[in-house]
């Protein structure tokens, strides 16, 4: 079963590595994930180990972040980025600090000393700012937990005051305190932002019951319940409309820009915003099943699905401190020891070493870049997984395509009209929906609509449908024939075919209706499935994007499958395939790839649901409200825009870009600091910036991904 836990106020990224660690050694627990941007802990637990798990992830949060509140997640609700403190409480004794720090330095100046009375201003402000860094240091290390920013920073500060540099010690831990006040105030500020994206969640919702409208919590709201959105509304539960006129704003779940018009028996879904009308809704769906909170909940535990870079980043900081802190204890003893010199300079430089060996700025803006991503993508409706198929959108080299509601509408249209000598076009269109009058098959349809006139059904005698093969009747005591060339051959009919005049494209890449009256062929229509205008786009960014091969695979006739591949200008089609068939080709498919490469699969997701988990990413589109879609991708558009995929590889390539130039730029910054204060050319001050400040300014950058 799962469990999962809010960690309010936990804002060190650090420390949620350490606390996820920990978590994992539980007995009983398969799986954990802590989403750092909305302070949430997921866990997977046998049944025989649910018992005191509050209590033992409380002692676990606790033992690294003590001030962490954690509270048991019974509902859903977006958790909040919020401070425990306001920041005036946070400021006030950064101020008091900075003027004790001046005080200090101006008593030292005037006794020209820095003892007795400079030395106790500066423990003062010391204690007032340092003093939580020295109580969590002295706990943590009584816990065996040595290794964190607490510890790095007590040890350097008082390293300072042992060596005198008293306005120093005060000084560096002001600069620390300040830029972690910044620091936490961005990743305050970029959780939220974040989390504003995902707040689709209705605060309540207008019960309609005996004639009166009663404000509820929604989760109280049952299936068969009527609801009443007002003009401005969300609409809290997904349903069908059953009264009322409206538009409504579709963005937050599809990133549709234009307001949809809506009417019964239109459903309607939660996250949608009425805008002008009056809506009455039967509700279809509970609360904490309704396409909203899945939508946000699916965003939400993305994170459990970690990116390899950002995965690799965790191990790498849990390594990267205590080698960094060898190195050094190396420092200050070796140089020393072999070599004569100076104990107090060396073990300056080493406390330099420590300060700069932390690595927030990493695991802090990785989470948050990969995240950033995941939750803009969600804003223009589209739900990534995890950051892992980000991640692998960057490595695509093939992507396959099924034709019907992915690549064309399904919806049939007359695409052309190839009458017989001496038959005008309209006249042939004109018998053709006279004999398609009784039928309600997509084809007939479509011919019918084409026609678009009343049709006198006066004259026709004798109905026949003849299954797989057309329709025959008699009409003013001739024979009508309606169907496929077999039924032609059938009945004995020559057929002098001759390919469209206005559109000889259109002769082989549809489906073909041929006509006979009184026993002479009149001519054939062609009805073709209506591709989306974005189709060809879609094919045409792939190729510019860098993609190797794009492949249609669809269980529709082979050859209007290869007139639509023809068409869009895809390297491969295959038509004709049944569901195991398109499995097989699929695998072949996935085996030509280089190593690292990867093989997307789109469709729309209901009857695609093998495909799509045999691909390494799956992508369904055109998927609100498909509950089938929405489990077996890994992506899920939820638009019928094809075009959204080229969103999702801009989104992800921006993400990796951000990601790597915080990598870079981080581990840039410190090794050279590193090496300066080994040198002994960095100083305390600067060691404080390679540390709190790389971690503000990759911070900020992360937050870029957000207006990707």
């Amino acid at each position: 079963m799962i469990k999962e836990f809010i960690l309010q106020g936990l804002n060190c990224a650090n420390c949620a590595a350490k606390i996820e660690g920990s978590a994992k050694k539980l007995a009983g627990v398969s799986a954990v994930s802590l989403n750092f941007v909305t302070a949430t802990l997921r866990l997977h637990i046998s049944p025989g180990y649910v018992e005191n798990i509050y209590e033992k992830i409380v002692k676990i949060v606790h033992a690294h972040e003590p001030d962490v509140v954690v509270r048991e997640k019974t509902i859903y609700r977006v958790a909040s980025a919020e401070n425990n403190k306001t920041s005036l409480t946070k400021i006030l004794p950064l101020l008091a600090g900075l003027l004790l720090l001046v005080g200090g330095m101006f008593a030292e100046k005037l006794l020209h000393t820095n003892y007795p009375i400079p030395l106790a201003i500066f423990i003062g402000g010391y204690l007032l700012l340092g003093g939580k860094v020295l109580t969590r240091a002295a706990k943590n290390i009584w816990r065996g937990k040595i290794f964190d920013e607490n510890f790095l920073m007590a040890i350097a500060t008082i390293g300072a005051f042992a060596l005198g540099e008293y306005a120093e010690a005060l000084a560096v831990m002001l600069f620390y305190q300040t830029g972690m006040f910044f620091q936490e105030a961005a990743v305050t500020k970029s959780k939220r932002t974040i989390t504003s994206l995902l707040d689709i969640r209705p605060d309540y919702a207008n019960l309609f019951s005996n004639s009166h409208i009663t404000k509820v919590d929604p989760h109280s709201v049952d299936i068969g319940s009527i609801i009443i959105v007002q003009p401005g509304e969300k609409i809290p539960l997904d349903g069908q409309i059953i009264e009322g006129e409206s538009c409504v704003d579709t963005a937050a779940l599809n990133g549709e820009a234009i307001p949809r018009k809506v009417a019964p028996p239109d459903m309607a879904f939660s996250g949608w915003i009425n805008q002008n009308g009056l809506l009455k809704i039967k509700v279809t769906q509970t609360f904490g099943e309704s396409t909203a909170s899945k939508i946000i909940s699916l965003v939400e535990n993305a994170a459990a699905k970690k990116a390899p870079t950002e995965s690799f980043i965790t191990k790498f900081a849990l390594y990267y401190t205590p080698a960094v802190v060898s190195l050094a204890a190396l420092l200050a003893i070796i140089p020393p020891l072999f070599w004569g010199t100076d104990w107090l300079t060396w073990l300056n430089r080493a406390l330099i070493f420590l300060v700069v060996s932390c690595p927030c700025a990493l695991v802090i803006s990785i989470p948050l870049g990969f995240f950033g991503g995941i939750g803009n993508a969600s804003k223009k409706g589209i739900l990534v997984k995890g950051g892992n198929y980000l991640e692998a959108l960057n490595n695509l080299e093939i992507v396959v395509f099924d034709k019907t509601g992915t690549l064309t509408r399904g919806l049939f249209t007359v695409s052309a009209l190839c009458p017989a000598q001496g038959l005008s076009e309209q006249e042939l269109l004109q018998t053709a929906a006279l004999a398609e009058a009784y039928s309600n098959h997509p084809i007939a349809l479509s011919i019918k609509n084409a026609y678009g006139h009343s049709i006198d059904k006066s004259s026709i005698k004798e109905y026949n449908e003849l299954t797989g093969l057309g329709v025959a009747m008699t009409v003013n005591n001739e024979l009508l024939l309606a169907g496929s060339i077999s039924l032609m051959t059938k009945m004995g009919i020559t057929i002098e075919e001759k390919p469209p005049a206005n559109n000889i494209e259109e002769a082989n890449n549809g489906i073909k209706v041929y006509i006979a009256l009184a026993g002479l062929y009149i001519g054939h229509i062609i009805i073709s499935d209506i591709i989306k205008p974005d189709s060809r786009d879609v094919i045409t960014d792939l190729k510019s994007l860098g993609i190797k091969k794009t492949v249609m695979l669809t269980g529709d006739d082979p050859i209007i499958a290869q007139g639509v591949a023809r068409k869009l200008k895809i390297d491969e089609c295959y038509g004709g395939l049944l569901p195991q068939e398109k499995a097989a080709k699929l695998s072949e498919l996935s085996r030509k790839k280089h190593p690292g490469g990867k093989l997307a699969f789109v469709g729309d997701g209901i009857n695609d649901a093998p495909v799509l988990a045999l691909a390494d990413i799956g992508v369904a589109m055109g998927a609100l409200g498909a509950d089938a879609a929405i489990e077996s991708a890994d992506i899920v558009l939820m638009s019928d825009e094809p075009t959204k995929l080229i969103e999702a590889m801009g989104i992800a390539r921006f993400t990796k870009h951000v990601v790597w130039q915080n990598i870079i730029f981080a581990l840039g910054v410190k090794v050279v600091f590193l090496l300066l204060g080994a040198l002994g050319l960095a100083s305390l001050w600067e060691a404080v910036f390679a540390d709190v400040g790389v971690a503000l300014l990759a911070i900020l950058n992360a937050m870029r991904v957000l207006r990707a």
